[in-house]
């Protein structure tokens, strides 16, 4: 199936110029375009405009902090949606719910990357399950947010490119410039799939 993702702004390599109304057409889990939106519209896909900033995926790079050595809590415990230091041991079980909910919160900063390597099974577990790529990092401690204190082309997982992995995210920008003093993440594609939209 074809999806042809409309954005304000594409940005496919932070590097390289952005495209003012352009698009990314994605077959399956694959990008097989990148253009301006005029180019690449035909009937044959299926369209979702976003009305912001489009950049490749990013990473966080204190994955392996967050999910081992932070709790996120679950909503019914009324701790708020901020990563906690554990109040005490946690059972294999509640860090691997913590994990999964951790992931969640970070694919709703447009993160399609995490930083490891993971020693718990459950968080092992957590990870592989979440579709995000799993990378070597050095476990500081840090934000959910990949871009809080970072520039974007210091955040990015790599750049999107024609024949890569559909990994991207869209945030509530109206410019590259506004993007990287503060947007919040609208949705965040990681294979072609849409694992997060924001209400």
């Amino acid at each position: 199936m074809l999806t042809l993702h409309r954005a304000r702004e594409v940005v496919a390599d932070p590097a390289a110029p952005s495209i003012v109304d352009g698009a990314v057409l994605v077959a399956d889990a694959t990008v097989t375009a990148i253009g301006p939106f005029a180019e690449l519209a035909s009937g044959s896909a299926r369209v979702r405009e976003w009305d912001g900033v489009l950049v490749p995926g990013l990473v966080n790079r204190h994955g392996r902090w967050l999910l081992e050595s932070a709790y996120h809590p679950d909503p019914r415990e009324e701790l708020g949606d901020r990563p906690l230091l554990p109040s005490g041991e946690l059972s294999e079980e509640r860090w691997g719910g913590s994990a999964r909910r951790g992931l969640q919160r970070m694919l709703g900063f447009g993160a399609t990357a995490v930083t490891g390597p993971f020693d718990r099974a459950s968080v092992r577990t957590a990870v592989a399950r979440s579709g995000l790529r799993a990378l070597p990092g050095t476990g500081e401690a840090g934000e959910l947010d990949p871009l809080d204190g970072q520039s974007l082309r210091a955040a990015v997982h790599g750049p999107l490119t024609v024949g890569g992995a559909a990994d991207f995210a869209v945030f509530d920008a109206r410019t590259l410039e506004e993007l990287e003093t503060g947007a919040s993440c609208l949705a965040t594609v990681l294979g072609g799939r849409l694992l997060f939209r924001r209400r």
